[in-house]
């Protein structure tokens, strides 16, 4: 007869997440780095109870925010390269709702992060309980059905004994290369709370690998064929060589055949910066070197990357009659996108398998020398735009300069919405990856200081530097009190721009006013808006901090922030209309067909005109 050991759900749950392995560079470790948790109601009782008697096995972490503490979670298996990942807990109601938005940022950005909200009874026998949300129509629909379509895996737990086949289902997605994403076990609080008769076995340790999908031989045959008869192609460089771990087989790949590699946001520091193939970010946030080369390429590689709007410029980037597109993708969905040919695999199999087969080709020698050139004109455009030329108010492409140089090897920049991830994708200069981690696939204002905890988590041993707006900060700023207090220090530099400095350039192109953005433009008492002062805010976040003006002063304060025991944020005066004007590529905004003012009408007439372009 099968040995069985009586547990409650939630302590189930919790052993069997401790119980799991993955190998990483030959070593084993625990698959999950522990459990971020807000506790109420809902789960105070179950899962916390759960948590305690695991606390020396399995780690609890406290945060102050829902959506806060996933962002961590979720930058905390980015930096880990989807290799490690986090659990969730949180009450009913506002709690788990609060864990919505973080959950659409890890399903865009294909992240993993096992979410645990709080749900109301199972029996109904005390409905309707607090914070509960009623339909009259379908009373077993819960605030927690809206984690269904930003979930990669859902279900709800309404027996313990589910658990023995929907937690190991919910695991195998996180760690499934196609379907990676947040998975969702919604829990009523009774369940949590009920015991089952468990099989021993399914607590038993297991080793995880994550897997490497293999090639078809017809698909690979066709790649061969497409690549050996081009003379000016582009490899794309996308999220995936950074999961596949192909990031040191893509350097090679490249050089050995003299294939240029443009980066996406997700992808950035697949190769680094100073590697002579590294032609710089591609698309909308393009670098001129990266933009040029692809609509002058005859075929383009888009490796591991799900070729967004960013990417491919709206699908203007190439023109109607542009290269032919190699899609290499574990995922078939990707794989397929604006027409592609298709190979379907790990990008670091796609890889060895495609180089063994192109022994001795490579692009043609005036292609590679257009690289070369292309390169160094676009390196000579990142050293005068990030260069301090001494005024008191910077632009953003210089502060971030100055983080750039101070960084150096062991840096890692992080960032997410607002105009700073495309002055990063420009400009930054990686040192290979895990050195930049900017979310943009959601592109989620509040995530910055958030994820920047994670991935300090995940890298204790790099300078974490988060890189935020005002906007974004008076958002999102509560874990800045959780890095104090769990001890892991963050570089905060916060550039005050006195509003939404982006949207307001955006604004400004496609409407062109100023309204609503920028603190000037808005509505306001008397008095006008409020000057926050954000060093006082974050010290008393338990943070050190100071303001400096221009570069000069935040040169000499990040030096004093590297030397800190604790998390230090830097704050500066920036200017909102400075952006790199170089490079970039046009990017589908739809501007009002009809209008009373003739700006709009222009620049309608200008977005009709572009939209022909698109493939």
């Amino acid at each position: 007869m099968q040995e069985t050991v009586r547990l409650t759900m939630a302590q189930a749950l919790v052993r069997y997440l401790g119980a799991q392995y993955i190998e990483i560079d030959g070593r084993q470790e625990p698959l999950f780095g522990g459990c971020f948790a807000i506790f109420g109601h809902g789960n105070v009782a179950g899962m916390g109870e759960a948590l305690y008697a695991e606390r020396e096995r399995f780690s609890t972490w406290r945060g102050h925010n829902e959506q806060g503490m996933t962002h961590a979670a979720i930058g905390y298996a980015k930096q880990y390269r989807r290799r490690r990942m986090m659990a969730v807990t949180t009450s009913i109601g506002p709690g788990a709702l609060n864990m919505v938005t973080a959950a659409g940022l890890a399903h865009a950005n294909r992240l993993p992060v096992l979410l645990l909200p709080g749900d109301t009874f199972a029996s109904r026998a005390p409905d309707p309980v607090l914070q509960q949300v009623e339909h009259y129509g379908a009373p077993s629909t819960t605030v927690n059905d809206a984690f269904v379509p930003v979930s990669r895996y859902f279900d709800r737990i309404t027996r313990p004994e589910q658990l023995l086949a929907s937690l190991p289902a919910a695991v195998d997605t996180l760690l499934d290369p196609v379907d990676c994403g947040p998975a969702t076990l919604a829990l009523p609080q009774d369940v949590q709370a009920e015991a089952y008769d468990f099989p021993r076995v399914f607590f038993e340790p297991r080793l995880r690998r994550i897997r490497q999908p293999g090639l078809d031989v017809h698909e690979l045959a066709a790649a061969v064929a497409t690549l050996a008869a081009a003379d000016k192609p582009l490899i794309i460089a996308g999220g995936g060589v950074l999961y596949s771990d192909a990031a040191d087989t893509l350097a090679q790949f490249a050089q050995t055949h003299g294939i240029p590699v443009a980066e996406t946001q997700a992808g950035k520091g697949s190769l680094r910066a100073d590697h002579p193939m590294n032609v710089g970010s591609i698309g909308v946030t393009g670098s001129t070197a990266a933009n040029t080369l692809a609509a002058e390429a005859d075929v383009i590689v888009a490796l591991g990357t799900r070729l967004q709007d960013f990417t491919t410029g709206s699908r203007a980037l190439y023109g109607a009659n542009g290269p032919r597109l190699l899609a290499i993708n574990a995922a078939r969905f990707d794989g397929a996108k604006h027409g592609a040919q298709a190979l379907i695999g790990d990008a670091q199999v796609a890889l060895d398998a495609l180089s063994s087969r192109l022994d001795g080709w490579q692009a043609a020698s005036d292609w590679q020398e257009r690289l070369s050139v292309a390169r160094g004109n676009w390196l000579s455009v990142v050293a005068r735009v990030t260069a301090d030329d001494g005024t008191a108010t910077p632009a953003d492409s210089q502060v971030l300069g100055a983080v750039n140089r101070a960084a150096g090897e062991n840096g890692t920049v992080v960032c997410a919405a607002g105009g700073l991830p495309g002055e990063l994708h420009k400009l930054y200069q990686t040192t290979g990856p895990g050195s930049y981690h900017v979310e943009y696939g959601f592109s989620c204002m509040g995530y910055e200081v958030a994820g920047g905890l994670g991935a300090k988590m995940a890298a204790p041993a790099r300078e974490i530097y988060v890189t935020v707006g005002d906007g974004s900060y008076l958002m999102l700023n509560s874990e800045l009190a959780t890095s104090v207090m769990l001890g892991y220090k963050l570089i905060v530099v916060l550039l005050d721009n006195r509003g939404y400095g982006c949207i307001h350039r955006l604004q400004e192109a496609t409407v062109g006013v100023e309204f609503n953005n920028l603190f000037s433009g808005c509505q306001t008492a008397a008095g006008g808006a409020p000057e926050i002062d954000f060093a006082a805010h974050a010290r008393a976040l338990g943070c050190e901090a100071e303001w400096v003006e221009g570069i000069s002063g935040l040169e000499a304060a990040l030096g004093r922030a590297q030397a800190a025991d604790r998390s230090y944020v830097i704050a500066l005066k920036t200017d909102p209309d400075k952006a790199t004007a170089e490079g970039g590529a046009w990017w589908d905004v739809p501007v009002a067909e009809v209008s009373e003012r003739d700006a709009v009408t222009e620049r309608r007439g200008a977005y009709e005109q572009n939209k022909q372009r698109q493939r």
